[in-house]
């Protein structure tokens, strides 16, 4: 975890040296030698830290060294910040707000004189003593590591102790649960295969994460009776850790032959297995599998597949990517034990030899212990071992009150599982994972959210930061697979995981690696004395849940070394709480991520941000969003560090600062659902921002400098924007010269909205279509929303080269009559058609095959419509009447739709019964829809069996009392 840490530091550090180096006045005489030594020091001990991450887990004392030396490259990280800051800031000067000057006219030197004031010497000072100081404190740790006798460059396979082996003995009796999962998993190893390739192999796949019973699953299968029928020879091979080709080869063959095989050579031994094989029907059982590497199983796969074909493989893992790589054709997903039974498995332990006196007076505070271990057998079993040898109900309330957090007790039980699973991860991941304990407890974790946060924090090191996302997004995957996350919630069209969940326990093995780093607490009421655990020396990541907004903790800001204050509100009523910010911003100053969200979607707790906020200088994420901010102090723009902003849905902001071109380490600009007139001209300096929100082309306000849509060619880095403000462009030609296709390579998601409620006098609507004409995205396009658009066809010429959108939009274009031919677009997945309120009917125009016009009977035939899309959703038509299609040959059309749903249509008289009767679908939703809902109705509806095989079904009734006549 800390070479995660330490590995980017040293790159700065390099890089700070060199700049040092190569200066004409040096910072301070002997800063260079300095610099030079705590890079070699960090080197040094970079060498030993995959032995002492390792340690740790055992060794107290190991665990405090490095606590040390995560302490010292923080504050070693804040002193080449503010080196770097100082270095941005004076760049900065001199730039003027012509839109052109991207670059600085002028760039001074850190260390020239004529650009050095008082203010600067002493910075310069000031930042050189520090490191001097570093120095000697990491000269300390260096010693010290030599007292601990750490291997050199250790491979994380190195270990002291080991999982412990398992094998196919079990006592039926012992285990509790699991019947329906057993159920399934027999079923599936004693049916006989329909597959006519004799060479198939049916592979199944326990998947779980460690603790959770996938061996004692597999070792019940092994040893049931009818399993033992079904099979002319069993296999049972613990892969373990490594991969190790020769040791489960021959492993196969000892069991094969019941004798010890004298074969050495890999490719012998695969090919004696081949040859004793032939027509065996086997059940193997590779149990607890680590390594995705396929080339370690490729020549299993190709030489079992010589066996009978209703051969079976079952294996278990923590992986969803072994899963996968060893091409399961089932993956059973084991969950937790119901409560019931963990109980009945923790009082067999515990309880024995127990009297029936003890047994019920202990029982209460058993079942809460239990129900902490949230259904893990492992827990379950562990901790009820460890009680069984204490008596008194005091000693098992203080384990019950402990919050697993006495791991010197039972780490070789509880923790082991998972820290296995730990070490297994990559450093970055590692890092990543256990700064989850930053959040409170069962806390619904947003994945954006996650990612960015470790982003601020510097975890996701890439040479672009285009790249950093992308690296967040594999992280968050990996950490998924191995079942370090759990209760996910998707995007209900794209599937996409949206937040999750972290199970208790996990939560505590990160609370472990972290070492007391992560501090959370609610705040309930009044009555509530205020905490005071923040340790000024130790605490670096915080969250509060604070229900009365009118307390606030202020003992956080003697934590001079919090990097992470995430404040989560509850409530939404006036508080005293903004009057705190000027102090906590200016004591707070090593934060990297400051996020202070409400539940509600307009919070009061802050309505104004104080100028004490430019003191943040190692700021990179600031989220205020739900805020009632109505503006931003130009104070904001001396955060030069800054790379994410989120300021959504504050829907009173009206501007942001004038200065924002000194933002130029920013990324991300999230601002949708904001009351924004225009954006001010220091925006397009900020070339690295990949993600804008929304783009406002304004009108000039109060005299100052506005963007113009031309302006947005500055920011070719862009991977998602919204245009809004259309309707004020009154010359094509900008749309032109910014040449979208061929200027922005990364665009991926892009909405133009034209602006419903704008009248600008003397516009056409023949204006928006050749405005959208000329705003040709470029062809790597996955998404195109399309809003407000008053021409009377919104089917851009460009559109069908876009043969890699997924998502489109269309909606509040108050002149279109017809949809466009959308069917024709061969990537389409998701597709959503918003109020056209001159819309009255669809039929085969939508999905070009109109067989009447230029189209022949069997041209039309060979076409297939929207091939596919998934999810279709039409939202508040209020005139639409008719929804039909008239399919002529053996015209196919959307034949993957799972999804369809229809939001207040009140004149809609039916849907297409081909639409309706696919067997992909699965989800149907009509709400608001009083015609239909009539006639789809289980009880009164007469064509209720149309609709009836379909598994997800909701008719929902008028919600309000509007006249269809409006």
């Amino acid at each position: 975890m800390v070479d995660a840490i330490i590995s980017p530091l040293l790159e700065q550090l390099i890089s700070v040296a060199v700049q040092e180096a190569s200066e004409q006045v040096r910072l301070v005489t002997g800063v260079e030698k300095e610099l030079k030594k705590l890079a070699e020091n960090f080197e040094a001990i970079q060498a030993v830290l995959a032995d002492a991450e390792e340690r740790q887990v055992k060794e107290e004392r190991v665990r405090r060294w490095l606590d040390k030396l995560k302490y010292a490259s923080y504050d070693m990280e804040d002193v080449v910040d503010e080196w770097n800051t100082a270095r941005l800031k004076l760049q900065m000067e001199g730039v003027d707000d012509d839109e052109h000057a991207v670059v600085p006219k002028k760039v001074c030197s850190f260390f020239s004189a004529p650009c050095f004031g008082f203010k600067q010497v002493f910075l310069r000072r000031d930042i050189a003593s520090k490191i001097k100081e570093i120095n000697k404190n990491l000269d300390d740790i260096f010693k010290q590591k030599e007292l601990f006798n750490f291997h050199l460059n250790c491979s994380k396979r190195n270990e002291k102790w080991e999982r412990v082996s398992t094998t196919s003995v079990i006592d039926e009796s012992e285990i509790s649960g699991r019947d329906d999962e057993k159920s399934i998993l027999i079923s599936k190893l004693v049916c006989e295969s329909s597959n006519s390739d004799k060479k198939g192999l049916h592979i199944i796949s326990l998947l779980g994460m460690g603790g959770i019973g996938k061996t004692t699953l597999a070792q019940l299968a092994y040893n049931n009776d009818e399993v033992k029928r079904s099979f002319d020879k069993r296999i049972w091979v613990c892969v373990s850790d490594t991969f190790d080709e020769i040791r489960i080869a021959r492993a196969l063959i000892e069991s094969l032959e019941s004798s010890s095989c004298k074969l050495v050579e890999f490719q012998s031994l695969i090919n004696h297995i081949e040859n004793i094989i032939v027509g065996k029907k086997l059940f193997l059982v590779l149990d607890d599998v680590w390594s995705e590497d396929y080339s370690k199983w490729e020549p299993f796969y190709c030489c079992l597949k010589n066996s009978h074909h209703n051969s079976k493989i079952l294996i278990t893992t923590r992986k969803e990517t072994v899963a996968q790589m060893m091409n399961s054709t089932d993956i059973i997903c084991i969950k937790q034990l119901a409560e019931d039974e963990c109980w009945l498995l923790f009082r067999r332990i515990a309880f024995s030899s127990r009297s029936s006196e003890e047994c019920e007076k202990l029982e209460d505070v058993g079942r809460k212990i239990v129900s902490k271990c949230k259904g893990l057998p492992l827990a379950a079993k562990t901790i009820a071992s460890l009680l069984r040898f204490k008596r008194t109900q005091e000693e098992w309330q203080r384990i019950l009150y402990s919050d697993m957090w006495k791991v010197e007790e039972i780490n070789k039980g509880l923790l082991a599982p998972l820290l296995l699973s730990y070490n297994d991860l990559p450093s970055i991941v590692k890092t990543c994972f256990s700064y989850c304990a930053v959040f409170p407890k069962d806390h619904m974790i947003e994945k954006k959210e996650l990612i960015r946060l470790w982003m601020a924090q510097g975890y996701l090191s890439v040479e672009k930061k285009e790249e950093m996302e992308l690296l967040g997004e594999e992280c968050f995957n990996i950490l998924a697979a191995r079942s370090f996350f759990q209760e996910f919630n998707k995007d209900d069209d794209d599937d996409n995981v949206m937040s999750c969940k972290m199970h208790d326990m996990v939560h505590d093995v990160a609370q472990f690696l972290r070492n007391k780093e992560c501090f959370t607490t609610e705040i309930y009421g009044c009555d509530q004395p205020l905490v005071d655990c923040f340790d000024e020396e130790v605490c670096c990541h915080s969250s509060l849940i604070i229900n009365e907004t009118n307390l606030f903790p202020m003992s956080m800001c003697r934590a001079k070394r919090l990097r992470t204050v995430l404040i989560y509100g509850q409530r939404d009523e006036d508080s005293c709480f903004a009057n705190l910010l000027p102090e906590v911003f200016s004591e707070l100053t090593s934060v990297r991520a400051l996020v202070i969200k409400s539940h509600y979607y307009l919070a009061k707790d802050i309505g104004v941000i104080p100028r004490e906020i430019e003191k943040l200088i190692h700021l990179r994420y600031l989220n205020l969003s739900c805020q009632s901010i109505k503006e931003l102090p130009e104070e904001l723009c001396e955060l030069y560090n800054l790379q994410i902003l989120d300021v959504s849905r504050c829907v009173y902001l009206k501007e942001l600062p004038q200065g924002i071109g000194k933002l130029i380490s920013m990324t991300h600009l999230l601002n949708d659902n904001t009351d924004l007139r225009y954006m001010p001209i220091g925006i397009t300096r900020i070339t690295n921002l990949q993600i804008l929100n929304e783009f406002v082309i304004g009108v000039s306000v109060d005299g100052r400098q506005v963007c113009s849509l031309e302006s947005l060619k500055h920011l070719k880095l862009l991977h998602e924007c919204f245009i809004a403000g259309l309707g004020n462009v009154s010359d094509v030609g900008e749309a032109k010269r910014l040449e979208l296709y061929r200027n922005f390579k990364n665009l991926r998601d892009l909405t133009l909205s034209f602006d419903e409620n704008y009248e600008q006098e003397g516009r056409k609507k023949e204006d928006d279509e050749e405005l959208l004409e000329a705003l040709q995205p470029p062809p790597n396009l996955a998404k195109l929303s399309i809003t407000a658009h008053r021409g009377s066809t919104i089917w851009p010429t460009w559109i069908m080269s876009l043969t890699n959108l997924r998502f489109v939009c269309l909606g509040y274009c108050k002149n279109c009559k017809h949809l466009p031919p959308l069917g024709k677009l061969p990537s389409l997945e998701i597709l959503e058609v918003l109020e056209m309120r001159r819309l009255r009917r669809v039929g085969n125009e939508f999905l070009g095959m109109e067989s009447g016009h230029g189209s022949s009977s069997s041209s039309s035939s060979s076409v297939v419509a929207f091939p596919k899309l998934k999810s279709l959703a039409i939202v508040h038509m209020r005139d639409l009447e008719e929804w039909d299609f008239e399919i002529t040959g053996n015209g196919e059309i959307m034949p993957r739709l799972s999804t369809l749903k229809f939001f207040y249509c009140p004149r809609l008289k039916a849907l297409p019964d081909h639409l309706l009767q696919k067997p992909t679908l699965r989800d149907l939703l009509i709400s608001e829809c009083s015609i239909l809902e009539q006639r789809y109705n289980k009880e009164t509806g007469k064509e209720w069996s149309k609709i009836s095989h379909i598994p997800q079904i909701s008719l929902m009734p008028q919600m309000w009392e509007e006249s269809i006549a409006l």
